[in-house]
């Protein structure tokens, strides 16, 4: 399903669609009318929209719901339609009524899967109810969000239809107790989470209450749990888009006014992708920001990883190891950007210990990972899955990690030649910008001969592959290579008993979500960098 929308310029019109799956961020300073623009639209598609306004109500006044079945129709009708109205822009006539359809929705979606599965169990149909059960629970997927978001707080449903929250396996206590941040983060993935196939959803400043570092990773993943939905994001924050690569940004400077509405725009339309402009971030930016450079491609397994182990900082991916270290050093130097604290991962590769060293003093990190794949394919992390992945299904975990590690050995030796040539190009990359000619020696105006033997440097490498291959040393070869590029993961799952790549890697945060033992080990194969983000 697909919805159009047509802005009025000052000159002309700016027409568009978003399809579902589609994100379209609505970003400008102050006073450029994106609050309008918003209502605007809404009022246009009022019968498939569902709209989170920025003067929201995020404080209950008990944490029960206060209303039946009938009412709550009766209040979603009406608040639709005050929605559609000029003056919802400002004024919120309902602003007591609409945490409660949130919470009255929540539950109500996971009262029907109770029931659905009863209702199995009831007529004999126990593996029906058993693929029921299958499905996580709303409230266990809204937990899972928040703890994948950096907020460790557990909802939990009592007698009466009461709603708790409990912190830290701390005694629960009632959800109007929540801080404001807490409770903004969990109606909005009420909303999200409980709305009907195919409904766009016009979000108001979503950062009210809210750190970067939480309301980014939970809309980037409400945004894939709920794909079947559209969404236009109203924001002040710049780098929200940048955080979701396959959004549009509809970039307002300013609007024309028709008495007290805005009725046209000077308005863009623009990739994620495409620059900026100075003049609008200085007008949207202003508070600290972490950021967190890794060497790699964008993926989409960087960041609810990344949200768990480092969650003050967001991640930015560069080419190579050296626009890691660059970007850095660009920040950390940049005394206009002092609001910044900048931090990078790059592959330790053949480094010695001393440049390890100068490479944290400089706020980059090295480490023994190729790629995000060497974490969650870490043989410590399959273990830990595979043993409690056997206690559902029973099977032997000891047998099965033996299977699937002489699997991905296998795999990777049948690739051994290709896998040794990526490594060497790196290693040869970095030889080749090690011996550029400095100032000096341009100056001198004398020739310059650089001689690489790349033969030996792939020979070399192929044979330490080799050597690995022999001795069975899993963790070396997927923390080294590329496995990605070969069938070795794909063994791997299937040997471990999932159906999937992503099954299993969704398996994996999951594990890191309940297991603190398994969480504190991946942030320990990043060394202190956990600590030092924390203490910046």
């Amino acid at each position: 399903m697909s919805f159009t929308f047509s802005v009025p310029l000052l000159s002309g019109h700016l027409d568009f669609e978003i399809k579902a799956g589609e994100i379209v961020f609505v970003l400008g300073a102050n006073g450029t009318g994106k609050s309008s623009m918003i209502q605007r639209f809404f009022a246009v598609h009022r019968q498939n929209a569902r709209r989170i306004s920025a003067h929201r109500q995020t404080w209950f006044e008990t944490n029960a719901v206060q209303i039946t079945a009938a009412q709550k129709r009766d209040s979603q009708n009406n608040v639709s339609a005050y929605d559609a109205e000029p003056v919802s822009r400002w004024r919120d006539s309902y602003a007591n009524a609409r945490p409660n359809l949130a919470i009255f929705d929540l539950l109500d979606a996971q009262n029907v899967r109770a029931r659905q599965i009863a209702a199995a169990v009831d007529e004999g149909h126990i593996d029906l109810a058993k693929q029921l059960a299958r499905a996580d629970a709303p409230l266990k997927t809204i937990n899972d969000l928040l703890r994948l978001s950096a907020l460790p707080i557990q909802i939990s449903v009592e007698r009466f239809e009461q709603v708790f929250a409990s912190r830290d396996g701390c005694a629960p206590y009632s959800i109007a107790e929540l801080s404001d941040g807490e409770r903004n983060a969990l109606l909005i993935a009420a909303e999200v989470l409980t709305a009907p196939p195919n409904s766009l959803f016009f979000i108001d400043e979503p950062e009210r209450h809210l750190h970067r570092s939480i309301i980014s990773p939970l809309l980037t993943l409400l945004f894939a749990k709920r794909s079947d939905c559209a969404y236009m994001v109203s924001t002040h924050d710049v780098l929200l888009p940048i955080d979701n690569p396959r959004s549009r940004t509809l970039l307002l400077r300013s609007c024309r006014y028709n008495g007290a509405t805005a009725s046209a725009w000077d308005a863009d339309l623009v990739v994620t992708g495409a620059e900026i402009e100075d003049s609008l971030k200085k007008d949207i930016l202003g508070s600290r920001r972490k950021l967190l450079f890794v060497e790699g491609e964008e993926h989409s397994l960087d960041k609810p990883m990344y949200s768990l182990l480092f969650p003050s900082a967001s991640v930015v991916s560069k080419q190579s190891c050296r626009d890691v270290e660059h970007a850095v050093a660009g920040i950390r130097d940049a005394a206009e950007l002092h609001w910044v604290k900048a931090f990078g991962i790059v592959d330790r590769d053949n480094r010695q210990q001393s440049d390890v060293q100068k490479l944290k003093d400089r706020g980059v990190y090295a480490v023994p990972a190729v790629s995000i794949e060497s974490i969650y394919y870490h043989p410590e992390l399959q273990r830990r899955v595979c043993e409690r992945q056997s206690q559902v299904t029973g099977a032997n975990a000891e047998a099965c990690l033996a299977e699937a590690k002489n699997r991905a050995i296998n795999a990777i030796q049948a690739h051994a030649q290709r896998l040794s040539e990526r490594v060497a190009e790196t290693k040869i990359r970095a030889d080749l910008m090690a011996r550029l000619p400095r100032r000096q020696e341009i100056a001198a105006a004398q020739p310059i001969t650089m001689s690489i033997d790349v033969p030996a440097i792939v020979a070399a490498e192929k044979a330490q592959l080799e050597v690995a291959v022999q001795r069975g040393d899993l963790d070396f070869l997927i923390a080294r290579y590329p496995v990605r590029e070969t069938p070795a993961l794909g063994g791997t799952v299937e040997t471990l008993g999932f159906q999937s790549r992503s099954q299993y890697e969704g398996a994996v945060r999951q594990l890191l979500i309940d297991d603190d033992g398994a969480l504190a080990f991946v942030r320990g194969l990043f060394g202190t960098l956990a600590e030092d983000i924390e203490r910046d």
